[in-house]
């Protein structure tokens, strides 16, 4: 979809330099009478279009740089100088085109991501399967959930056994298991075969609905942060009108008026900022980062305290083979039949176990005679023997001897998953979540790097969020949430300081919305919380968020030094020009000159240090301690 904001910037750009250009060959063609009148045309759009943002802003309560500039145009259109209104007039819409610029690439990037979330669902009416848009589901609709598909709407199982990845809803990373008459809700992932439910309310009155509405509430509560140029703009406003004013009351020259003001337009403002943090988003683009704009980057720039989930972020936020027990058979053994007979299933925790059979390098079989229980458990044979795989009651009710108690016993949040052979019960394979290698030292990291607290929040159960952070420092731990209290969490944090919330789930979206700076895991986590985040991670690596603050700094700190360079040489112009010695074309020329150097400068965000970008993603092969 075209940003209109940003064709109608493009044109005013076009306009102007076209008008510029013309006004300066007017004489090669016969018609140098017309020059004025060509400039005073090009530059009044501009300036039509900066009075209408200034009242829009001024109306708002707030107060920019723009008004500097529209005063140098309206004194330089006002005493014959149009030459240096264009000039002015081009050099504003640059940097407005630019700012534009920047917000169209962001949401390119964020149109892209969130194409991968379905809009439609699957409607039983009449004995035959229709698709329809989500709007339009009603209560009592049934409807077929396949493997895959998110759960469009709250409702009950009506059929078939549902195998859930409630992880982006609750924070809970292993699957649940719903059988008929049992409730799920929207926001979840069907993990397992097809089932299908009837639908409890309508999609707009459903769970994830209510979810949308707080990350919509908290978009609005949250105070918009100021351009870092418009912080100097009643500074500059003052200087320069003190200067112009003197100028008049010893020279008494309009001219000398004028050439003030040309000079002092600010364009390095104007230019040189949105340019570094342009060139920071680039840069941050290429490590698989996507900053949502200008006032994003900056904001990076000063986070003091950070929020963080659990499930996804902190840790792998999938199942993970954690241990193996087994009794008269070795360990590997018990895994590689499991593996082998788990290869026809299609159960997520199935997957799980054959995936990581396959990284160890164990070799499977081919089962034969398998029957599948969708939800319990699976039998079949394996080189000949009858291997039992499942939860402890499909095992007991399978083998003969029953379920023979274990070495180890599970940790809280751990799903164990039983196995039986010939008859008997002889092994277990412990699957959980496991947190991400190198986290105490990324934590570490981010202290040094200005943040003064570190927070977990997460809706998990809280032995298992205590448990989960032992020896990683941090300073408060929040569990059980739902999201409108992840989202008093981040507000009460932010009375202390500005907060950073990293999560990845439907239920992180509100209170990223309402952080001073909210970043999602885009990689695997919800549309939902990607679409409410600033930052969005579109790599599965947590310590990218280290890179996004040294590059968010880099780049203040350069657009820093292109307002003092900028602001510096614009008011050794103003005084020369308060004396006489600059007329206001020149002034103009000066102007650009200094534009050029404050550029030049801005563009060195777009190198820097190598940052650190170690392989955070990667899963310790420790299991977290519950």
């Amino acid at each position: 979809m075209k940003n209109p904001i940003f064709w109608m910037r493009g044109a005013l750009i076009g306009a102007t330099a076209l008008g510029l250009c013309a006004g300066l060959a007017s004489p090669w063609i016969g018609l140098s009478a017309w020059r004025a009148t060509v400039w005073t045309v090009s530059a009044i759009p501009v300036l039509v279009a900066l009075l209408a943002q200034i009242v829009t802003g001024l109306r708002r309560g707030e107060f920019g740089l723009d008004i500097v500039a529209a005063f140098s145009m309206i004194a330089a259109l006002s005493t014959g100088e149009q030459l240096a209104a264009v000039v002015v007039a081009l050099m504003y819409a640059g940097g407005q085109f630019l700012e534009a610029y920047a917000d169209r690439s962001a949401r390119r990037e964020m149109t892209a991501l969130l194409s991968r979330v379905p809009l439609v669902a699957m409607r039983l009416h009449d004995g035959r399967l229709e698709e329809v848009p989500v709007d339009a589901l009603a209560s009592g609709d049934h409807l077929l959930i396949r493997q895959g598909d998110p759960v469009p709407t709250d409702g009950t199982v009506t059929d078939g056994v549902a195998i859930l990845d409630e992880s982006a809803l609750t924070g809970e990373a292993m699957p649940v298991r719903r059988s008929a008459g049992e409730s799920v809700s929207s926001g979840v992932y069907n993990a397992g075969d097809t089932f299908t439910m009837v639908a409890s309310r309508p999609a707009a009155e459903s769970t994830f609905a209510g979810i949308v509405r707080l990350v919509e509430a908290a978009q609005q509560s949250k105070a918009p942060m100021s351009r870092l140029a418009d912080r100097f703009a009643m500074a500059f406003l003052l200087l320069t009108a003190g200067i112009a004013g003197l100028a008049w009351y010893f020279s008494g020259d309009v001219i000398r008026v004028v050439a003030v003001l040309v000079v002092a337009t600010p364009c390095p403002l104007i230019l040189a900022v949105p340019i570094a943090f342009i060139a920071g988003l680039s840069r941050a683009a290429r490590h698989g980062i996507l900053i949502k704009g200008g006032s994003a980057i900056e904001g990076l720039a000063r986070i003091q305290r950070l929020v963080l989930d659990k499930t996804g972020t902190l840790t792998d936020g999938r199942p993970n083979v954690l241990a193996i027990h087994a009794n008269g058979v070795s360990d590997l053994e018990v895994f590689r039949l499991a593996a082998s007979l788990d290869q026809v299933s299609k159960h997520v925790v199935a997957g799980t176990i054959v995936e990581e059979a396959r990284r160890r390098g164990l070799e499977l079989s081919l089962p034969t005679e398998v029957v599948e229980t969708p939800g319990d458990g699976i039998i079949g044979r394996v080189d000949g023997r009858r291997v039992v795989v499942g939860g402890s009651g499909f095992v007991s009710r399978n083998t003969i001897c029953g379920v023979s108690p274990m070495s180890a016993h599970p940790d809280a949040g751990s799903l164990v998953v039983m196995v039986g052979l010939d008859g008997r019960a002889v092994g277990e394979i412990v699957l959980g979540d496991r947190i991400r290698r190198g986290m105490s030292g990324l934590l570490d990291d981010l202290r040094r790097r200005g943040i003064q607290r570190i927070v977990l929040a997460t809706g998990d159960r809280r032995d298992i969020a205590e448990a989960t952070v032992t020896g990683l420092g941090f300073d408060a731990v929040h569990a059980e949430l739902s999201p409108d209290q992840k989202t008093e969490i981040v507000r009460a944090e932010r009375k202390g300081g500005r907060v950073m919330m990293v999560g990845d789930g439907i239920n992180d979206a509100p209170a990223l919305a309402a952080a001073d700076i909210g970043v999602a895991m885009g990689a695997r986590g919800a549309a939902a919380s990607s679409e409410a985040a600033d930052v969005v991670l579109l790599v599965d690596r947590l310590n990218r968020v280290l890179v996004s603050i040294d590059i968010a700094k880099r780049s203040r700190v350069i657009a820093y030094q292109s307002v003092l360079l900028g602001t510096g040489l614009s008011l050794i112009g103003m005084i020369a020009a308060a004396f006489g010695y600059l007329a206001p074309v020149q002034g103009a020329l000066l102007q650009e000159a200094i534009d050029v150097a404050a550029i030049a400068n801005a563009l060195r965000a777009l190198r820097g240090p190598a940052a650190n970008v170690l392989p955070v993603a990667e899963v310790s092969a420790v299991p977290v301690k519950r």
